[in-house]
């Protein structure tokens, strides 16, 4: 798919799984690293859908574990675009738990992601602007604009030789 400008919505993607016990530690909660890379695969799944392309993973920016998620719950995993830049987006993922016999669900985690688009050799390459179609997408990708420059500078700062940072 070639279009130069998709919605939050033409690329998202939601995903289930089940908490089984080799998912689990000796507590009976889900590993944290299984949570991240369930987290990492739907959010490539969000970036190849939007770009149309290969997409690789360039940070992972902030991951909150809110609450653990045991041995039998269902997870819901749903991602979008919040932000697009020329060659980078920044992926939304949200991770919820939910009792399978009451059907309780309770958000687990958010993590926000990075990738970059690469051609056909490897070389990051334009990807297609976002239309926001709603209040809350809007919102989401105001708050994901803030964060990309907070990574930014981070970024500067952390390349700066040491004893030279402002």
């Amino acid at each position: 798919m070639n279009i130069s400008i998709k919605t939050p919505g033409d690329s998202s993607v939601e995903s289930r799984y089940v908490i089984l016990p080799q998912h689990a530690n000796h507590y009976g909660t889900a590993f944290g690293g299984v949570i991240m890379s369930w987290i990492d695969l739907v959010a490539v799944m969000v970036a190849q859908r939007h770009c149309g392309r290969e997409a690789v993973t360039a940070s992972i920016d902030r991951i909150a574990f809110i609450t653990p998620i045991h041995i039998g719950d269902h997870v819901i995993l749903k991602a979008c675009v919040n932000y697009v830049g020329t060659t980078s987006m920044e992926i939304g993922v949200q991770v919820t738990k939910e009792n399978p016999y009451t059907g309780e669900q309770t958000r687990a985690t958010t993590a926000y992601l990075t990738f970059v688009a690469l051609d056909q050799h490897k070389i990051p390459t334009k990807i297609p602007e976002l239309r926001l179609t709603s209040d809350n997408e809007t919102r989401r990708y105001n708050n994901a604009k803030l964060r990309v420059q907070l990574r930014r500078d981070m970024l500067q700062k952390l390349s700066q030789p040491e004893g030279r940072q402002r």
